[in-house]
């Protein structure tokens, strides 16, 4: 299945632990590199969350980021009247003493202990955590399946061309065989004395080894059935299309070395501009 490594995704889910917003951004990566900025009641759920997301991405650069928008529901303050009680019979105490003290009901609220705020169960927190995380993940694989089909199209679009030129080059090489065999015969007779037949023989199968390229479009033809069975498997296939790619361009250089005509030259380039496109469009593929 070909899924890009660039992509965006968001969540938001409300419940007992509060409001909490997810958001995924990804880019290629050779590797899955994760760098999580949680808020900092929910770092200790840091390693559960990156087994999480590995367990659904194998490749990229993934910048998560979880904001909490408000106070949570479960974090309602509490007066601690007793302690409040007693504040107040202490400044009543006190007031013969300092006549001019004022203490103020705002101040008495300050006080250590007076307000409290009730814990949000940490169990309700990893639970609104990891369903806005599956959430997002899910955004992000359907985002990360639409990008890679697009570029599954062009991929097989390009695989088309190069066998085009691979299927040119083969039926080229016949007449290139026979247009060596004619250049090396007029360069003979020019010769003031006869050739051996026998080392005339020898030297015309020596160019035409030297030119022969039939191993190198064999492999191309191999490399591209190859890559369309890759991009028909359900798993993440980069790195084995990146494997592919550096198989194409050995070919395509081995082919443009062996070049004696101007076809299978111009053929070699071209190949190599296919190539290196598919390159930089696997290069963005899980």
């Amino acid at each position: 299945m070909i899924r890009s490594m660039t992509a965006y995704a968001s969540a938001e889910t409300t419940g007992s632990a509060g409001t909490l917003s997810c958001e995924l951004r990804t880019v290629n990566h050779r590797y899955l590199e994760l760098s999580p900025r949680l808020p900092d009641d929910l770092r200790n759920a840091e390693s559960l969350l990156r087994e999480r997301v590995a367990a659904k991405l194998s490749r990229g650069k993934v910048d998560l980021t979880v904001r909490r928008n408000g106070e949570s529901r479960g974090s309602s303050l509490q007066l601690d009247r007793t302690l409040l009680a007693r504040l107040s019979e202490l400044s009543l105490d006190m007031e013969a003493q300092f006549p001019r003290m004022r203490v103020e009901f705002t101040e008495l609220l300050r006080f250590p202990g007076v307000m409290q705020q009730e814990a949000v169960d940490p169990e309700a927190q990893q639970a609104a955590l990891f369903e806005v995380l599956d959430r997002a993940l899910d955004v992000l694989a359907a985002t990360r399946e639409r990008e890679g089909g697009k570029i599954e199209e062009a991929l097989r679009d390009k695989l088309d061309a190069i066998e085009r030129i691979v299927a040119d080059v083969h039926g080229w090489m016949p007449e290139i065989r026979a247009a060596l065999r004619a250049r090396l015969e007029s360069r003979l007779a020019d010769l003031k004395q006869p050739a051996d037949p026998g080392r005339l023989e020898q030297e015309l199968v020596l160019q035409i080894t030297r030119c022969d390229v039939d191993e190198e479009l064999d492999r191309l033809a191999t490399h591209i059935a190859e890559t369309r069975r890759v991009l028909g498997l359900k798993e993440p296939v980069g790195r084995r299309l990146d494997f592919l790619m550096q198989e194409f361009n050995r070919e395509a250089n081995t082919l443009g070395s062996k070049s004696v005509d101007a076809r299978t030259t111009n053929a070699a380039v071209e190949l190599k501009v296919l190539i290196e496109q598919m390159r930089e469009q696997v290069q963005n593929i899980e």
